[in-house]
């Protein structure tokens, strides 16, 4: 009598990098008119993969970054920080003169 064997996934095995070659390519036939079933099927691969394989691979850290480019992002980032509360700033204070007016308190 034969043991019985578990069912084993028909996985590939392909890599990250595989997978991303993948989804991209799908991304630009679905760009070029053709419909995601279309596509997906054109890669081998099913909608539920290529949905798995998208999240997957968005959760994925990018390459670790050298120090150089982290600092002048996180400086881009406070710059921008800056400009957004300035905004912010003004739009309150017109607001707020606006409703002061309304309210007869200037």
């Amino acid at each position: 009598m034969d043991p019985v064997k578990p069912a084993k996934s028909k996985s590939r095995g392909l890599n990250d990098q595989e997978k991303a070659e993948r989804i991209s390519r799908i991304d630009a036939l679905v760009g070029g008119g053709k419909t995601l079933k279309d596509a997906v099927k054109e890669a081998g691969i099913s909608d539920q993969t290529y949905y798995l394989w998208k999240k997957a691979l968005a959760a994925l850290p990018e390459a670790a970054a050298p120090v150089d480019d982290e600092f002048a992002e996180f400086i881009q980032l406070e710059e921008e920080n800056r400009r957004l509360r300035k905004l912010l700033a003004e739009k309150l204070r017109a607001e707020n003169a606006d409703l002061r007016r309304r309210l007869g308190m200037k």
